[in-house]
């Protein structure tokens, strides 16, 4: 079969069997993070659904229960808006499952208005990237341990709206762009995966960055009627010449599946991918200068090394 742009997870995953990997997908309780959940546990993973909310972890667990009577799951409690949050989190996971085989990256806000995280960070910035930083970090040795392994980070063609912003990753000093602070996490997103390659490939764990196309999913919960024109504007002005066709969330969590267990991808990492193939971002989320240099601000961040 020859994937595209509406192929799904359960295509991707025919005839395949996951018996054995255990996978921590954050943002799993609705949406793309469910949905990439759902169809790594039918194929055998066991699956650790990282949510915000104890009641929407239960019926996420209970959804997939449902679905696939001997899928092996549970859920954690996490907010990666809260670095707090996520350091109890990992902590916990670490002494549940000393191997993980594979991390999805896949919780995010976009386009919120402005705001902070708990830790100061300017909201979008913090969450989609210094949360996913931190809970990667401190994640390594339980993937180290089950190498080969691979990380997969949820990022977005919205990466073209800005690169990062390194004097002002948090608007202390501008005004705020909803559009273009997205943009911005959503760069960390793909140039934290270039950096996690280039230091752990050798040693048996690939990193993959993942545009998953448009879908309609709670992530755009703050989004008006005014956004959506600003929105279609800018996109008509970018290469592209306007937004891309809605995917079904099946179809919009394939790529994301694609990346985490596709044999052909062993020998690859540090790529963008979209459509269930290689695809190819903006020129400054693969610059390997500011990959290195984004691992360095984030670590002066949020207070915390990672020696990997």
């Amino acid at each position: 079969m020859t994937f595209g742009d509406q192929t799904t997870t359960d295509e991707v995953l025919e005839g395949r069997r996951l018996d054995g990997i255990t996978a921590v997908v954050t943002g799993a309780s609705t949406g793309l993070g469910w949905e990439t959940s759902r169809a790594l546990a039918a194929a055998g993973a066991h699956v650790l659904l990282a949510v915000r909310d104890t009641a929407k972890g239960e019926s996420a667990v209970a959804e997939i229960r449902a679905q696939s009577p001997e899928a092996s799951v549970e859920f954690g409690v996490v907010d990666l808006a809260s670095l707090s949050s996520v350091r109890e989190f990992a902590i916990a996971t670490l002494a549940a499952h000393p191997r993980i085989d594979l991390l999805v990256n896949n919780a995010g806000v976009m386009f919120t208005p402005f705001g902070h995280t708990a830790d100061g960070f300017e909201l979008q910035f913090g969450t989609n990237h210094l949360g996913h930083f931190v809970l990667t970090g401190m994640l390594m040795p339980a993937l180290l341990a089950a190498a080969p392994a691979r990380i997969v980070n949820l990022s977005s063609g919205g990466h073209q709206g800005s690169d990062i912003i390194w004097d002002d990753p948090n608007y202390e000093h501008r005004e705020y762009d909803k559009f273009e602070a997205y943009g911005q996490s959503k760069t960390a997103n793909i140039l934290f995966t270039v950096e996690l390659d280039a230091r752990l490939s050798d040693r048996g764990i690939r990193s993959y960055a993942v545009h998953p196309g448009m879908i309609a999913t709670e992530l755009g919960r703050h989004m008006t009627r005014d956004d959506m024109r600003a929105l279609r504007d800018r996109a008509k002005a970018a290469p592209a010449g306007g937004l891309p066709a809605y995917k079904s969330i099946p179809a919009g969590a394939a790529t994301t599946v694609w990346a985490a267990t596709a044999p052909e991808l062993a020998g690859l990492g540090g790529v963008y991918l979209a459509d269930c193939q290689l695809a190819t971002p903006n020129p400054w989320a693969l610059d390997r200068a500011s990959a290195s240099r984004l691992w360095t601000l984030s670590e002066q961040l949020v207070g915390q090394r990672f020696e990997v």
